[in-house]
């Protein structure tokens, strides 16, 4: 999905427990690639959902590529990493996102992810402090927070019928009008800022070999838990942000949840105007928002 990058960035690739991640970086002008070897890691991870991958993240990691090495993967089972054959489980992201950091980082890492993502980053702060320096969340959620769950949409009678995944796989994220419809609907609180390139990024990632599996793995709930029960552990600096207009996780739920520990949690940033991926949606305001607590 390199077409889908920024100019001066390109793959690399480390191996993970489950298969070859896939991550994008610095590698040529107008980066000074010898200074970039030197500089801070800044790591952006993007969020769960058919078609998900590091695009997510294109249009902000940019502005800081000459103050950090910019580290932005495909998690296992998303864009251009492998899609191995199944049934993902929540260790499955932490042992690779783990590994991940393990081989790409020499100093603790400034974090930027998002959604489920944010959630399973808090649970990995929380057992591996010393790797992370700062983390910055979009709309954490674990999805079963305070025991409601919050993504589910179909009954997993129907998710899990053979057969009937695939087709529900196909038309919800195989086709794009679908997938149009979904990003306008769901994602984005202005459907005016939908761009054709955002909607070529989402159904490219989703037409991958086996993209499904990863895929139906949230649909289903199985990669749900409850973060609330997480995070008054949390001890690494953390900064919450949130879109006014999220749906699936309102902005309620996060200050709910930063309520709970306001010791790590130093701030609560709501975006007026956006939905569940203010980055994606109005990403310029955001860079602003981001520089502002990474100076």
């Amino acid at each position: 999905m390199l077409k889908f990058q920024p100019p001066g960035f390109g793959q690399k690739l480390i191996k993970t427990s489950l298969g070859n991640m896939v991550y994008y970086t610095q590698i040529g002008e107008p980066w000074n690639i010898e200074a970039v070897e030197k500089l801070p890691p800044l790591l952006f991870l993007h969020n769960f959902g058919g078609g998900a991958s590091a695009c997510e993240w294109s249009k902000v990691y940019p502005a800081f590529a000459n103050e950090y090495r910019i580290l932005a993967p495909d998690l296992i089972g998303w864009g251009e990493s492998d899609h191995p054959v199944k049934d993902y489980q929540i260790q499955d992201y932490l042992t690779t996102i783990s590994e991940f950091i393990h081989q790409t980082c020499n100093q603790p890492v400034t974090v930027v992810a998002s959604s489920l993502t944010a959630a399973f980053i808090i649970r990995l702060a929380i057992s591996q402090p010393e790797i992370f320096k700062a983390l910055y969340l979009v709309s954490p959620s674990g999805f079963d927070d305070f025991g409601q769950g919050a993504g589910r949409r179909l009954p997993l009678s129907v998710i899990n019928t053979p057969f009937l995944d695939n087709l529900i796989y196909g038309l919800g994220a195989e086709n794009e009008v679908a997938v149009n419809n979904f990003l306008q609907s769901f994602l984005f609180a202005k459907s005016e800022r939908l761009t054709q390139e955002i909607v070529e990024a989402y159904l490219t990632s989703a037409q991958k070999p086996n993209a499904k599996y990863s895929a139906l793995a949230f649909l289903k709930g199985d990669l749900y838990f409850d973060l609330s029960l997480y995070i008054q552990q949390l001890q690494v600096p953390t900064v919450f942000f949130w879109g006014e207009e999220a749906q699936f996780t309102n902005i309620n739920l996060g200050r709910r949840l930063a309520s709970l520990n306001k010791g790590a949690i130093r701030d609560f940033q709501a975006i007026a105007d956006t939905g569940i991926l203010p980055h994606l949606e109005i990403p310029g305001v955001f860079v602003g928002l981001l520089y502002k607590y990474l100076d």
